[in-house]
């Protein structure tokens, strides 16, 4: 079996696998898992600062789990959150991004929370560049496998590569609006502005989403490597059955009729062909 071939099938597989996996963790709310022991906090909740009425209804006191659009309670709800039935049959919250919202009022945010905001927004918008990448290549492979033209396959290779790096680089904001909500931002309800109880008795724990993107977005360049190898494949066999091709074609040069030239190098006279041809027989003299 030509390496193009085989090439080309193991791209298009890891290219399905990595725009599946990234439309997986696009989607769930996975991302992270936060776990908090309510049991501990409620024996220590009189004389602390957490009061009664915040325990019971402010999400921050339960277990949750954090998506890049919502954030979802799989055990005990809180009372006080506006809550709705998620996709996949769990009670969640929007993570608001105060995108065509004219209600939202961004001017008291501080530096550090604009700048989160910004991250966050730019991150969404790079999965989705990500993916409308997938979307052109799967078009490019097709071409160039129904037509066999490296350029079409290596065409697919650079897409893939630059699916890559916006998924890549929307981890890497994911990253940095992690490092905001945790170091920099001292408002609620980010981590900054939590009492010493609610840290001490919570913990934050990177979720199967999460490893869903980092793999899709491995799968991506694996992709990559095998279109452009497949390329370069498919170039090298066309080359060999050029060469195949040269040495069974054989040089045809038009022949001219030969005459008896009798020593002078002339062929002889018509009269003499006429009179000495057979079907016309001899004259004698």
């Amino acid at each position: 079996m030509p390496c193009s071939a085989i090439t080309l099938s193991l791209a298009t597989i890891c290219a399905v696998v990595s725009v599946a996996l990234l439309a997986i963790a696009f989607g769930t709310d996975n991302w992270q898992y936060i776990k908090v022991n309510r049991v501990e906090i409620e024996k220590q909740l009189v004389g602390s600062s957490i009061t009664p009425d915040n325990f019971l209804n402010v999400g921050l006191y339960y277990t949750r789990t954090k998506g890049l659009f919502r954030v979802c309670y799989p055990e005990e709800l809180p009372n006080g959150e506006r809550l709705y039935l998620s996709p996949v049959e769990t009670q969640c919250q929007n993570i608001d991004y105060h995108i065509f919202d004219e209600d939202s009022d961004v001017t008291s945010f501080s530096d550090d929370e604009m700048a989160r905001l910004h991250m966050a927004r730019s991150m969404i918008a790079l999965f989705i560049v990500s993916f409308f990448f997938v979307f052109v290549a799967f078009f490019t492979g097709v071409a160039g496998c129904w037509r066999r033209s490296p350029g079409n396959v290596a065409s697919t290779a650079i897409l893939m590569l630059l699916s890559c790096l916006f998924a890549a680089g929307g981890m890497g904001l994911w990253h940095g609006v992690e490092y905001y909500e945790e170091e920099r931002i001292r408002t609620a309800p980010f981590r900054g502005s939590w009492d010493d109880m609610l840290e001490n008795s919570t913990h934050i724990w990177y979720d199967w989403s999460y490893m869903l993107a980092w793999v899709g977005s491995g799968m991506a360049l694996l992709s990559f490597c095998l279109f452009l190898g497949a390329s370069q494949c498919m170039q090298s066999e066309y080359r060999k059955e050029q060469s195949k091709q040269m040495q069974y074609m054989m040089p045809v040069y038009p022949q001219k009729q030969q005459y008896p030239t009798y020593g002078y190098g002339y062929p002889p006279p018509a009269a003499y062909q006429y009179a000495t041809s057979p079907q016309y027989g001899h004259y004698n003299y």
